[in-house]
């Protein structure tokens, strides 16, 4: 199963410059324990933002760089190719960005399921999540939460799964 994972405000934007632009702990959580034990999919700036690759997790970096190489990573140089890397070692593989990795998956129709953290909040930002038709999927899961001392924003945690067509 491949699997998109993924925090966007009501106006789908995912970050700027790099960086996310809301800070909620439930999150944080709910990411660490839906992709640990699995590996996740990103593309080379997404990995290079982060402090260090995620343990418990085989991190997969796609890029076009041919040179490139990052202890703890497995390089790949094509969506098709690093889904494949992570499917060769788990059942379900994780995509966690960015922006154009999520657009192609949805395009290419390479996506079973779709974790969304939905944030009550419009925002600018450079970085967005692709629209896609939500006719073509089923939620299968929704859990919210309301803004408190630790979290800005009211959020939603809920999980799409791609309806089957026969």
């Amino acid at each position: 199963m491949v699997s998109i994972i993924a925090a966007i405000s009501k106006n789908n934007v995912l970050g700027k410059e790099n960086k996310l632009l809301w800070h909620l702990p439930k999150d944080f959580k709910f990411f660490k324990e839906t992709t640990l034990g699995h590996p996740i999919i990103m593309g080379r700036k997404t990995f290079e933002s982060l402090p260090k690759a995620l343990p418990g997790r085989t991190n997969i970096i796609i890029t076009g760089d041919r040179n490139y190489k990052k202890e703890g990573a497995v390089i790949t140089h094509s969506l098709e190719d690093a889904i494949k890397a992570g499917l060769s070692e788990d059942k379900e593989v994780f995509i966690c960005g960015g922006g154009q990795i999520y657009k192609e998956a949805l395009e290419k129709n390479l996506v079973d399921k779709i974790y969304l953290t939905e944030i009550d909040v419009e925002t600018e930002g450079d970085a967005f999540f692709p629209t896609f038709d939500k006719l073509g999927w089923e939620i299968s899961k929704k859990e919210c939460h309301i803004k408190d001392e630790k979290h800005n924003f009211d959020f939603c945690f809920v999980e799409y799964f791609k309806k089957i067509s026969l």
